[in-house]
């Protein structure tokens, strides 16, 4: 809510936002598939819980109401939908993006030994090392590559949670980009 209100309890350890650090990725982190994954584990925390988020949020938009800060009934509910989809996008978009210049970046390393083997004549040996590497890197890629199904099954599950929600929240039609990702969600059934 307000920078000034501090996380407390299980919403400090599944708030991304409560994380300051920022990770920079780059191709030893999309060519090392532990810290890959590590670090998607990370951003998948919000819609692996995004239930008891949600219920928080309204939570805490009642507690605005109470207070005097937001509207009413529900206008309440309204802005706390609003409120969470506009967090659960962003971060589904951090995702995409990490996700897709992985893909790009251990493509062009795949791309690239499959170049330098054709261009070779080794010895039986060294010809092995390659195919042996050319093969860990192929595991590799199509690691990376599933995460993007893997990333279409959590948002159309965090979807369905939402919507179980917020009923009738639709995403305004001014925000193009929510609505692309609502759209893409959606349609991924």
């Amino acid at each position: 809510m307000s920078p000034s209100t501090p996380l407390l309890g299980s919403q400090a350890i599944h708030d991304p936002r409560g994380q300051s650090k920022t990770v920079q990725v780059n191709e030893t982190i999309c060519l090392n598939l532990s810290l890959f994954k590590d670090l998607l584990k990370e951003y998948r925390k919000l819609d692996d819980a995004v239930t008891m988020r949600l219920n928080r949020n309204n939570a805490q938009f009642r507690d605005r109401e109470r207070m005097g800060l937001s509207g009413r009934g529900s206008q309440t509910q309204d802005e706390a939908c609003l409120y969470f989809w506009k967090e659960l996008v962003e971060n589904w978009k951090g995702r995409a993006e990490i996700i897709n210049y992985c893909v790009q970046v251990v493509d062009k390393v795949m791309d690239e030994r499959q170049q330098s083997i054709q261009g070779q004549e080794a010895g039986l040996d060294a010809d092995r090392q390659l195919r042996a590497k050319l093969y860990a890197d192929e595991v590799k890629r199509n690691q990376i590559h599933n995460e993007l199904t893997v990333e279409t099954i959590i948002q159309r599950r965090s979807l369905e949670a939402f919507k179980s929600r917020c009923k009738y929240f639709e995403p305004p039609l001014i925000e193009v980009e929510a609505r692309k990702w609502w759209d893409a969600a959606s349609s991924s059934r």
